[in-house]
């Protein structure tokens, strides 16, 4: 079994495509059906943060109170972040953009940027920056391998820029943004946040850039996000800020966009740059959304407007092995809804404010799994992470699987987060001294009574949902029974353990694992005595989902 292995840079560098054709030993799925979701999306193009710490403190992305820091020790190490950029090219990824924050704060980001460069079958490596300090280290980020890059820019006037980044600096922007087109950056492309009644007037001036640069200006409706205030006046649509330019650059043209576009295209015959509109709260483009993304802290987010995620960090400092690193993955992108909420609902919705899509989320719980050992491996301490609100608990009883006419119904767990689910139970036989003599020496004449018993109870797990009328048929990751004899009291003891990564828990398919593996016991035996009992069929424990159980002794 091989696991995730964290590289220093240096040996990534040397041995990386040696480290591409070694890192996964998955025989038996294809590695790029791992990224595709219900809704036939294929995702291969991944955003990582590297830091929630910027020199900006921009309106749209920060509260006005700041944020609370993630300690550092809980952030992405370079490693972690070459580690997981190679496991997703592996899965498909062809473009890696890094993001904050403001990546450039990070003192390894030529290194990350060098090392990922390298990754095999990696098309496009590319960064978004504020620009502020970008024209000190351009060169050799270029140098490394940075091929595509993105400069944020809200305003051309000085005191305006000011405002909404608190923080002076347009002079050094402008300077990143030609140091970037004398290197050939083609095109520089430029995003820009329009906010009514605070740069909407400066849509034509951005459009004028286009006339002598081969600048890519995408403007972009204001979204909301945690502690940004956003409210639909703020918001200037699609169309409106289409109106405003027409007026200015009647002859503007639509262009054809490319497959997975954000933006829609436009351009003033005879400039050197074009235009394009991100309209991702008026005119959606989740249908052919293609991207993933991993915050600083290390939550892979399959959404920029959901707020449920699933921690990696935690996978690769637990050493997980690979398969179970890869249905984590699997299941949060089989999760993934169809569009977002909307931009009414969204507004209402918690979600990290923007500069925390590198950081921690309020109030966002964390699923904790016991250590658990198997005949294969040992897991401890795996997190998982989602922001929804979890449903408090009824103070009224109620059952589960009957509506209020008392009419039985199926659990809708399609809303449901997927999380590790381990459930483990336990039957007893009772067999008296004489049929346990001849189990204990195997000599029952239907044959080897415990391997048989083992071997119905794995698969009698796999049909729970065969058996048991409202059980969901879900996928087992594995089943592992252990049966024991006790002398002293002529039993022999069941136990059964059940691991899954999805929305509903195991324990109907351990409680059944042990039961028809009793049954078995009693069946091959049944002809040495008629008075075998099976009892003390029970749950001992169950870890994942909203509530955690273990039998009481």
């Amino acid at each position: 079994m091989k696991y995730i292995k964290l590289f220093t840079v240096n040996q990534f560098i040397k041995s990386a495509r040696r480290f591409n054709s070694n890192f996964l030993n998955i025989k038996d799925r294809d590695l790029s059906s791992y990224l595709v979701d219900t809704f036939g999306r294929k995702h291969d193009y991944l955003r990582i943060s590297l830091t929630e710490r910027c020199n900006f403190r921009c309106q749209y992305c920060m509260p006005e109170e700041g944020v609370s820091l993630t300690p550092k020790k809980h952030l992405l190490t370079t490693n972690e972040v070459i580690s997981l950029a190679s496991l997703f090219v592996k899965l498909g990824v062809t473009k890696i953009r890094f993001t904050g924050g403001e990546p450039l704060i990070r003192k390894d980001l030529v290194d990350i940027i060098r090392a990922t460069s390298q990754i095999n079958n990696l098309q496009t490596v590319a960064m978004t920056t504020n620009g502020f300090v970008l024209h000190r280290c351009i060169e050799e980020l270029k140098n490394a391998g940075l091929n595509a890059l993105n400069i944020s820019l809200d305003s051309l006037i000085p005191v305006k820029f000011e405002f909404i980044t608190r923080h002076k600096g347009l002079s050094n922007v402008m300077k990143s943004i030609n140091a970037a087109l004398e290197l050939n950056f083609n095109p520089v492309k430029i995003n820009c946040v329009v906010m009514k009644g605070i740069n909407d007037d400066e849509l034509s001036s951005f459009v004028k850039l286009t006339e002598n640069m081969n600048v890519d200006v995408r403007f972009i409706e204001y979204s909301p996000f945690g502690g940004n205030k956003w409210s639909n006046n703020k918001m200037v649509p699609y169309s409106e800020m289409l109106r405003i330019i027409k007026s200015d650059f009647p002859e503007l043209i639509r262009l054809k966009d490319l497959s997975n576009d954000t933006s829609k295209a436009y351009k003033v015959p005879g400039f050197k740059g074009q235009i394009g509109f991100i309209t991702s709260m008026t005119k959606n483009f989740c249908s052919s959304c293609n991207r993933l993304r991993i915050t600083a802290d290390g939550s892979l987010k399959v959404c920029l407007f959901g707020n449920e995620e699933i921690s990696l960090r935690d996978a690769l400092r637990q050493e997980i092995p690979e398969d179970v690193l890869l249905s984590m993955i699997a299941s949060a992108v089989l999760s993934k809804k169809k569009q977002h909420a909307g931009m009414f609902n969204l507004s209402k919705m918690q979600n990290r404010p923007m500069i925390l899509i590198g950081g921690q989320v309020p109030n966002k719980k964390v699923y904790l799994l016991p250590s658990a050992k198997t005949s294969q491996f040992l897991i401890s301490q795996i997190a998982f992470t989602t922001s929804s609100a979890v449903n408090s608990v009824n103070d009224e009883i109620a059952l589960t699987h009957t509506n209020t006419e008392g009419k039985i119904k199926m659990i809708d767990i399609g809303p449901k987060s997927p999380t590790i689910r381990i459930a483990k139970a336990e039957a007893k036989v009772h067999l008296g001294p004489t049929a346990f003599m001849l189990v204990e020496q195997n000599k029952i004449k239907k044959g080897d009574v415990l391997s048989i018993a083992n071997f119905a109870g794995i698969m009698a797990a796999k049909k729970t949902s065969d058996l048991i009328p409202l059980c969901h048929n879900i996928q087992i990751h594995h089943v592992n029974l252990n049966l024991t004899l006790d002398p002293a009291t002529h039993e022999v003891i069941i136990q059964s353990e059940v691991k899954s990564c999805g929305k509903t828990g195991v324990e109907m398919e351990a409680l059944t694992s042990v039961a028809v593996a009793a049954l078995t016991v009693y069946d091959m035996c049944k002809a040495i005595s008629k008075e075998i009992v099976i009892k003390h069929v029970c749950l001992l424990s169950k870890t994942g989902g909203k509530t955690d159980f273990i039998q009481s002794s």
